[in-house]
C-alpha cells in the first residue's frame, strides 16, 4: 500500500472511530437511569393547629408578610433538571430547548426544566413536583443562601404529580408543615418560589376554592383535590410553597390556568396532608403504599338527590363495586351514598379519592352513607393494589372495574347452579341488537376483557335529530343503568326503557372512556 494510500486510511479510521464515539455518547446520554438514593426516616416538624389571623384594621390583615418571608424564603429552593435531548419529557412550560441544528447531532444537547421545592427535613429531603424532575439526567438545587448541591431522586409519583428529592447536609433550613384540613375560602396566604428564574419570590392573596379538580394530571390513577388561590403563580413556581400566615407549608404549588401561559389570578396546589402522606411513603418506602377502597362512584345530581329522596344535593352514589375489594367485603353496595370518610365530608368524587388517598393499605376508615332512606355508619378495612382486583385490571383508559350490585342471595350451590343455567338459557334468547324509539339503537359487547368487567351494553348508533341525540347520549357509549336499575342485557334494557316511558322519565347511566354520564330524556 502507497504512503499516501495509508495516511487516507489512517485518517478514515479517526473519524469513523470519532463519529462512533460521538453516537455512543448521545445514545448513552438519553438512556443513563437516576440511581435512587438510600431511603431513611427522617424528623419532619409538624403543626395540627390552624392559623392564628390577628385582628383586622380598616379591613386588612395585619399580620406580617415580612416575618413569614424571613422563615420561609430560605427553605424553598431553585431547581434545575438537565433533560437529556433524546429523552421523552413533558411538553410543557417548564422544558426549554435550544432549537439549534447542530445541537441535535451534539452529546451536549440537553435543555433545563427549571423550578422549585421545598425542604421539609433539617438533613436535605426536598418536596416537589414530579413534572419538575420527569425526563431528567441529573438535578441541581440551589439555595436561597446561593449554596448548591447535587440531588438525588427518592421516588416520584405521576398519580398526584409529586416527588421527593435528598441532598446531603446537616442543618439546613426546613419549614413547619401545617394542617390544610383547617383551611377555609378566603384564608390570606402566600406563595413562595423561583417564577421565571426570579429566585426566592414570594407573593400574597388568598385561598379562592377547596377541592379543585381540573385535569391536570395525565396518569390513569390520577388525584387531584387542588387549593386554588389568587397568589400570582407563574413558570417556575411548580413545587414551591404555599404557607399560611403562621409560615406553616399548607401546599405545594403546581399549576395555573391561563390562556396566555401567565398568572391570571388562577393558581393551584396540592394540599399538604396528601403531599406529605405522598412524601413519606417515598422516603419511607421509596414507592407509594396506596390504598382503595373498591368501588366506581359518581358525583349526585339535583334529580338523582330526589330519586334518592336526600333532604339536600349532598355526598357521592357508589355506581359499581370491585369484585372482590375492600368496599363489597365490608359489605358496601351498589347505590349507596357516602357523606363522609372518617367525619371529613365528601361532594365530589375527587374529594372521596383525596380523603382515601392519605391511608396506606390494610388502615380502617369509617364511612357514613345513605341506604334507602337512613344513616348508616360502615368501618372499612382498605385493600392494596396486591390484594384487590386492581391488579387485574386491563390497560386501557377505564379507570374502574367491575360494575356489578352484590349478591344478597345465599343459596347452596344447587340454587347457584340453577342461577347459571337460567343465565344462559337467558343469553340464547338475548337479540343481537335492539332499535329503540328514542333514536339509538344498542348491541352486545362482543369484547371479552370488557364483559369481564360486567359491561354489557353498547350504543351502536344515534340518529340525528333525535331525542337521544338532543339529550346527549352517544354512539360507543356503554350503558349501565336506567333510572337507577342495572341492566345486563338487551331484553332487560328493554323493558326498563319500556317501563320507564310508561312513567314518562328515563334517565341512562352511561360510561364514556374514563366518565360516567347521566342522560336525562
Amino acid at each position: 500500500m502507497k504512503l499516501h494510500q495509508k495516511i487516507l486510511t489512517g485518517i478514515l479510521l479517526v473519524l469513523v472511530g470519532m463519529l462512533a464515539g460521538a453516537f455512543f455518547m448521545i445514545f448513552q446520554s438519553g438512556m443513563t437511569p437516576f440511581i435512587p438514593t438510600e431511603v431513611q426516616v427522617t424528623e419532619v416538624r409538624r403543626s395540627a393547629a390552624p392559623a392564628d389571623l390577628p385582628l383586622e384594621l380598616n379591613g386588612s390583615p395585619v399580620f406580617s408578610i415580612r416575618d413569614v418571608a424571613r422563615e420561609v424564603v430560605p427553605t424553598v429552593v431553585y431547581i434545575e433538571t438537565s433533560v437529556s435531548a433524546r429523552n421523552a419529557v413533558p411538553n410543557d412550560d417548564n422544558h426549554n430547548f435550544d432549537d439549534d441544528f447542530w445541537e441535535r447531532f451534539s452529546p451536549r444537547g440537553r435543555s433545563n426544566a427549571v423550578g422549585s421545592g421545598v425542604i421539609i427535613s433539617d438533613d436535605g429531603f426536598i418536596l416537589t413536583n414530579n413534572h419538575v424532575i420527569a425526563g431528567g439526567r441529573s438535578v441541581r438545587v440551589t439555595l436561597h443562601d446561593k449554596r448548591q448541591f447535587d440531588a438525588r431522586i427518592v421516588g416520584r409519583d405521576p398519580s398526584t404529580d409529586l416527588a421527593v428529592l435528598k441532598i446531603e447536609g446537616d442543618d439546613l433550613p426546613s419549614i413547619v408543615l401545617g394542617d390544610s384540613d383547617y383551611l377555609e375560602v378566603g384564608d390570606w396566604v402566600m406563595a413562595v418560589g423561583n417564577p421565571l428564574r426570579l429566585r426566592s419570590t414570594i407573593t400574597a392573596g388568598i385561598v379562592s376554592a377547596l377541592g379543585r379538580d381540573v385535569q391536570i394530571i395525565r396518569d390513569q390513577m390520577r388525584i387531584e383535590n387542588f387549593i386554588q388561590t389568587d397568589a400570582a403563580i407563574n413558570k417556575g413556581n411548580s413545587g414551591g410553597a404555599l404557607v399560611n400566615t403562621n409560615g406553616e407549608l399548607i401546599g405545594i404549588n403546581t399549576a395555573i390556568a391561563t390562556e396566555s401561559g401567565m398568572n391570571q389570578g388562577y393558581g393551584f396546589a396540592i394540599p399538604i396532608n396528601m403531599a406529605f402522606k405522598i412524601g413519606r411513603d417515598l422516603m419511607e418506602f421509596g414507592t407509594v403504599k396506596r390504598a382503595y377502597l373498591g368501588i366506581q362512584i359518581v358525583e349526585v345530581g339535583q334529580r338523582r338527590a330526589n330519586e334518592l329522596g336526600l333532604e339536600a344535593i349532598r355526598g357521592v352514589e357508589v355506581a359499581g363495586l370491585v369484585s372482590g375489594g375492600a368496599a363489597e367485603s365490608q359489605g358496601l353496595q351498589a347505590g349507596d351514598v357516602i357523606f363522609s370518610i372518617n367525619d371529613r365530608e365528601v361532594n365530589e368524587p375527587n374529594q372521596l379519592q383525596a380523603q382515601v388517598a392519605l391511608f396506606r393499605p390494610d388502615d380502617f376508615i369509617d364511612v357514613s352513607l345513605w341506604r334507602a332512606g337512613e344513616m348508616i355508619t360502615k368501618q372499612v378495612q382498605l385493600a392494596g393494589l396486591d390484594n384487590s382486583a386492581l391488579s387485574e385490571m386491563p390497560s386501557n383508559n377505564m379507570r374502574d372495574f367491575e360494575f356489578r350490585i352484590p349478591d344478597t342471595d345465599n343459596g347452596d350451590d344447587s340454587e347457584l347452579e340453577n342461577q347459571k343455567s337460567d343465565a344462559e338459557e337467558l343469553a340464547e334468547e338475548e337479540p343481537s341488537s335492539i332499535r329503540f324509539d328514542k333514536g339509538f339503537s344498542a348491541e352486545i359487547l362482543d369484547i371479552e376483557a370488557h364483559r369481564e368487567l360486567g359491561l354489557q351494553i353498547m350504543v351502536s348508533d344515534v340518529r340525528l335529530f333525535s331525542a337521544a341525540r338532543r339529550a346527549g347520549l352517544r354512539a360507543n357509549d356503554i350503558i349501565l343503568s336506567v333510572n337507577g336499575v342495572r341492566v345486563d342485557g338487551l331484553n332487560q334494557l328493554r323493558d326498563e326503557i319500556e317501563r320507564a316511558e310508561d312513567g314518562d322519565k328515563l334517565s341512562l347511566m352511561v360510561m364514556r372512556d374514563a366518565d360516567i354520564l347521566t342522560i336525562d330524556f
